[in-house]
């Protein structure tokens, strides 16, 4: 039987990658799952023949879905610990996790084959990625999920005009109008709400989460470089190296090593596990990003805010006003509409 090639149609030129593919494909079905949609096994396949549903969204879609759960097992292990230090922690898990996936794909290739390009770019996406996710969980320490996810979401418009300046991606009326709607559905979401804590009132988490955006459009936009003749597996763990060095680093900077044996047992298991989901996240979403355009890839990922809403209405008791779920209405809405 013919193989999944990159451009999403069937060729017999590249066979399945099982230990990847099956992965974001499985991702993929949990989230129509979730949302009451049958999609039957014969439906995906003829989909995908007639190029229907390309390789990478399916990726795009595994990305949103790890990312969703990443950000509420975050929110529940930085709770009684410093936020670089979890970050710190947390990233030690996504490399071992990036390195395993490396050598499982059979991904690995000599760094001198590398062209020098790729791999400052790559180096630069590490780095911010490094500071997106200083930020982002700083503001989950203070923050709602839904909250500071709404934020951090907001990236996709500054994704898309960085896309526009920086690699010539078009930019059409009905992209303009997705982002007009993720615009306003953000805004919506911030509603503050009457009956919130003193502790969530705290306005720094928006300073943070806005940080988190920035650095995540910067993420996407020089990781789309620097993938570029790169096996996207590899160039994962490559940049995972350089967000270690560099959330190690603010550790040291700041004393937090200090907090390492006050941490509990629970606190470790949900680090853990936010990394794990956020090293599957990754990979699903540099593969998406080698074949798809940013300026899709991007926003498709920022839909993992479903699965963010959802998770931490079931684990940590956030609701959502109805002008919120407004919001999250038409940030969904831009979010599809970039992939007309």
């Amino acid at each position: 039987m013919s193989g999944l090639s990159w451009p999403g149609v069937l060729q017999p030129l590249k066979p399945f990658n099982f230990a990847v593919d099956a992965a974001a494909f499985s991702a993929f079905m949990t989230i129509n799952a979730a949302h009451g949609v049958a999609v039957t096994g014969a439906a995906c396949y003829n989909g995908l023949a007639k190029g229907a549903w390309p390789v990478w969204v399916l990726f795009a879609f595994g990305s949103a879905a790890f990312a969703g759960l990443t950000a509420v097992l975050a929110k529940i292990g930085v709770r009684d610990v410093d936020s670089n230090l979890a970050t710190a922690l947390r990233t030690v898990v996504v490399l071992a996790f990036s390195w395993l996936m490396v050598f499982v794909a059979g991904a690995w290739q000599p760094l001198s084959t590398i062209d020098g390009r790729s791999l400052l770019f790559l180096a630069l996406s590490g780095v911010a990625t490094g500071a997106s996710w200083l930020c982002y969980f700083r503001a989950l320490q203070t923050g709602e999920v839904n909250r500071v996810a709404a934020v951090d979401k907001s990236s996709t418009v500054l994704t898309m005009l960085l896309a526009l300046v920086l690699l010539g991606e078009a930019l059409t009326p009905a992209k303009i109008l997705a982002m007009a709607l993720i615009a306003v559905g953000t805004g919506l979401m911030l509603q503050r709400k009457a009956s919130a804590t003193p502790e969530k009132r705290d306005g720094r988490w928006f300073i943070y989460a806005l940080g988190s955006a920035v650095f995540a459009s910067l993420t996407t936009i020089l990781g789309k470089v620097g993938i570029e003749g790169v096996n996207s597996t590899l160039g994962t763990a490559l940049r995972t190296a350089v967000v270690l060095v560099m959330a190690w680093g603010m550790v040291f900077l700041t004393g937090a090593q200090r907090g390492i044996s006050r941490i509990s047992r629970r606190t470790w298991l949900f680090l853990a596990l936010s990394g794990v989901a956020t090293g599957a996240s990754w990979l699903c979403y540099y593969h998406a990003l080698q074949e798809g355009p940013a300026s899709a890839v991007a926003p498709i990922d920022k839909l993992s805010i479903l699965v963010t809403v959802a998770f931490s209405r079931l684990w940590l008791g956030e609701k959502l006003s109805p002008r919120a779920l407004g919001g999250l209405g038409l940030l969904t809405a831009g979010t599809l509409m970039t992939l007309l």
